[in-house]
């Protein structure tokens, strides 16, 4: 699997922004996919996932402000930021696996290559 992430860019506190990330090669429906962000000098930090069956998780950061829904037949998974805050400041980047849902990036086999959100005023 493939995986492209797009859509970052310099947004005030309490704007809205939509990531997507599009996905190519195998079948993507069969996946989980999920949006990590890491921050300078921080660990890669969970932050949504979204399985084949729909089912979503999200951190207690981002509950409620963020929703990840994914278009199988677009292959793209999607994160709607809202509520921004400058803590939300980090490269966030798209993941993919067969297995199971989880948050640590370390059992995610594929990568997207980041996109960059800043939330400043």
């Amino acid at each position: 699997v493939q995986l492209q992430a797009f859509g970052g860019g310099l947004m005030q506190p309490g704007g809205y922004l939509r990531l997507s990330c599009a996905a190519s090669g195998r079948t993507f429906s069969n996946y989980v996919m999920v949006w990590f962000r890491q921050s300078p000098g921080k660990e890669r930090e969970f932050v949504a996932a979204i399985t084949w069956s729909l089912s979503t998780y999200y951190s207690d950061s981002v509950k409620g402000r963020f929703t990840i829904s994914r278009d199988n037949a677009k292959n793209t998974v999607y994160l709607q930021m809202s509520s921004l805050k400058p803590e939300d400041t980090a490269v966030y980047y798209c993941a993919a696996t067969p297995r199971g849902m989880s948050d640590q990036p370390t059992n995610y086999l594929y990568w997207g290559q980041g996109t960059l959100v800043t939330v400043s005023s």
